[in-house]
């Protein structure tokens, strides 16, 4: 599947080879299994202020920065555009009811997902839409040695969030590569639609309820099931020159 997957992606970019030097890791649903939490959080947060916004539909807008999200919500369904001050408000209470929520746990299989990356002598950047202090600051305390804070491109790093290529864009400027030399791993449609636009080899790991159909559609280059299917991929690639 790697190798077919390879050969499509470079011959609907144009790249004359595939040689990544870097992986760039979502961390919602991918590092943790943290979308449960931010489901609850969004729903009854929203509910606070007479926004309808389901468990279920959180998923849909995973990966998108949280005020971007909440001023889609409220023009649609209150017909007007909303201030930055506002939606930040309303953030904020987003992030008071997800920080009551259990501590979100480490996605089985990503440590040995990122013990493979390491043997491959590639680099790992985490690029997330979160505004989440609470996760942000404990990236490089659960993950040591693996993940480092000047290689953490979040909310505040950008000033549009996927959709947009932008986190991806700004993650390529940091490792200082090229699109052809990196991966991304995705679990949200919209974080694939960005890493896509941004015209860098996507996999996806479908972690949540939605079904693979809106991941490849995306564009996704592989969609699995798991972080272990994951490394079983990327372990298929050479040691990176």
């Amino acid at each position: 599947m790697m190798k077919s997957a390879i050969n499509h992606y470079l011959k609907n970019n144009g790249f004359g080879g595939f040689f990544p030097k870097a992986v760039f890791f979502d961390m919602d649903g991918v590092l943790y299994n943290s979308m449960p939490n931010h489901a609850y959080a969004w729903h009854h947060s929203m509910k606070t202020y007479k926004v309808e916004m389901s468990e279920a539909e959180a998923y849909k807008y995973e990966g998108m920065r949280g005020v971007e999200t909440i001023k889609l919500l409220t023009k649609a369904q209150w017909q007007r555009d909303i201030s930055d001050e506002e939606a930040e408000k309303m953030y904020a209470e987003k992030s008071r009811v997800f920080a009551t929520r259990p501590a979100a746990t480490i996605m089985p299989g990503v440590i040995n997902l990122m013990k493979t990356i390491k043997s491959k002598e590639m680099g790992i950047v985490v690029v997330t839409g979160s505004g989440q202090h609470s996760l942000l600051k404990q990236l490089t305390t659960d993950f040591n040695g693996f993940v480092i804070s000047k290689l953490i491109v979040s909310a505040f790093d950008v000033k549009r969030g996927k959709p947009h290529p932008e986190p991806y864009l700004k993650a390529l400027s940091l490792c200082g590569i090229s699109p052809n030399e990196a991966i991304v791993v995705e679990n949200a449609p919209l974080g694939v639609r960005a890493a896509k636009a941004a015209g860098i080899f996507t996999i996806a790991v479908n972690t949540g309820p939605l079904a693979d159909e809106l991941l490849s559609n995306e564009g996704a280059d592989c969609v699995v099931k798991s972080m272990a299917e994951a490394e079983a991929l990327i372990s298929l690639l050479p040691i990176s020159e």
